[in-house]
């Protein structure tokens, strides 16, 4: 298949007339923010320096932590402003916590004001994921909500409806910092360059690009009227352990 210059019909939500001003990136462990939408918090970071992004990570030992947190830095240089989050949940048993994660999303509801929202695919079979997916959808219920995937051994890849064409610059620093910080993951079979790379060109064919990013979207809504501006609050200090 030789390269070609068409391009799918799609929104551009960086135009003046959608613009994104506010993220909210959700992850059950560090890690997985990165891997599943990171090319596109790059290039929404890219298109708008005043973007601001909220970037929640659920779990993490100290090593862990790190990681999350210097990953971070790096993926949201480029954003005018952010609120890095990282929790200490129990990896493994989020369905045990519900209650304290819950109320926790209802805090976070009261300091984020999100044009979009990242977190993870509903039917993901890793049972942190899907707990973080179900209460993102119970707690934000007027947002756009983008479910983006994990590759991963249970093989739950599935049939995405978004894509988001990533530049090579881009999938190549995604690819590049995840490996490069990610240390303590070296060794496990799937934190590979070539499976990164593999999986953002398979949704590009999906889209007529070379590198993608893809996501679930279960409700959206198309507003074709003269848009009004509306003010935001100014944005109050993250729950629990932010820096």
């Amino acid at each position: 298949m030789g390269p070609s210059n068409a391009s799918m019909l799609g929104l551009q939500l960086g135009h003046p007339r959608s613009k994104i001003r506010e993220v909210l990136c959700l992850g059950a462990h560090s890690d997985d923010i990165e891997i599943g939408c990171g090319g596109a918090i790059l290039e929404l970071a890219a298109a708008d320096p005043a973007l601001h992004v909220t970037w929640v990570v659920f779990s993490g030992n100290d090593k862990r932590e790190a990681e999350a947190r210097l990953a971070a830095g790096r993926f949201l240089r480029g954003a005018g402003s952010s609120r890095v989050v990282v929790r200490k949940q129990r990896d493994g048993f989020f369905p045990a916590q519900l209650t304290e994660i819950k109320e926790f999303f209802e805090e976070l509801k009261q300091i984020s004001a999100p044009d979009l929202i990242f977190t993870h695919y509903r039917h993901d079979r890793h049972q942190d994921h899907r707990t973080i997916s179900d209460l993102t959808w119970n707690t934000f219920r007027n947002h756009l909500v983008l479910e983006y995937e994990i590759p991963k051994y249970d093989g739950d890849l599935g049939t995405p409806n978004v894509f988001v064409p990533i530049g090579r610059k881009a999938a190549r620093r995604k690819v590049d910092d995840i490996c490069a910080i990610f240390k303590s993951q070296v060794g496990q079979h799937w934190f590979t360059p070539d499976l990164f790379f593999a999986l953002m060109r398979m949704r590009g064919i999906e889209c007529c690009a070379e590198f993608a990013e893809a996501f679930y979207s279960r409700k959206a809504v198309l507003d074709i009227t003269a848009p009004t501006r509306t003010s935001r609050t100014a944005p109050k200090r993250a729950p629990g352990r932010s820096g």
